[in-house]
This record gives C-alpha cells, structure tokens and sequence, in this order.
C-alpha cells in the first residue's frame, strides 16, 4: 500500500521540522493510514491487523516502494488478478495534497 509506506515517510519528515508546518505534514500523514483502514474495514477484515502488517517492512528497515508489501497480502491479489495501476494511486495522492495546500493556503496557514 503506497499510502502506507508515504505516511510513515511524512510522519518522519515532520518529525524533523517544528511548528505549524510539522503539524500540518503530521496531520496529512494520519490521514492517509486512513485510506488502507477503510478498505480493509469494508472487505470485514481486520484493520488494524492489516494497517499493522503493511507498516512491518518499512518499519524492518525494507521500504522499497510496494515490493515487500506484496509479501504480505499481495498474493491473493496477484492470484486473482486485483491489482493497483500506480497512476492511479499517484493521482489520488497528488489531488489529495493539492486540495489541502489549497485549503491550508486559504486559510493563511502555509505560504
């Protein structure tokens, strides 16, 4: 899950900064675990079991984009032909931060 993997990277990153910008980076972070948490919730799995597996690799000092992930629940989508397109995830992530900077900036509080 990319979105996984880029939180994790988010949360570190804002640990390095201070104020608010290390508050609105931590915040967007938090908020795309959420994405994951969604779906495993809806297909009646277990979230936090799966949000918890995904973080593993990258937590192990892994962190190569998705690949180790795939080691995790990626075998029963490969089986059955369910697979992610990048574009769409860099899409999704890309409006996503577009339309916070554009609400952080309305509201003065990023440049």
């Amino acid at each position: 899950a990319p979105e996984v993997e880029l939180s994790i990277k988010l949360a570190q990153f804002a640990a390095s900064l201070s104020g608010v910008e290390s508050h609105c980076i931590k915040a967007f972070a938090e908020a795309l675990e959420i994405i994951p948490f969604t779906l495993a919730e809806n297909a009646g799995l277990s979230p936090i079991n799966i949000v918890t597996e995904l973080e593993e690799p990258t937590f192990r000092g892994g962190g190569d984009g998705g690949y180790q992930r795939e080691e995790v629940l990626h075998h029963q989508h490969h089986e059955e032909n369910v697979l992610q397109p990048l574009l769409v995830s860099i899409s999704a992530i890309t409006l996503a931060s577009e339309t916070v900077r554009s609400i952080l900036k309305i509201d003065d509080i990023v440049n």
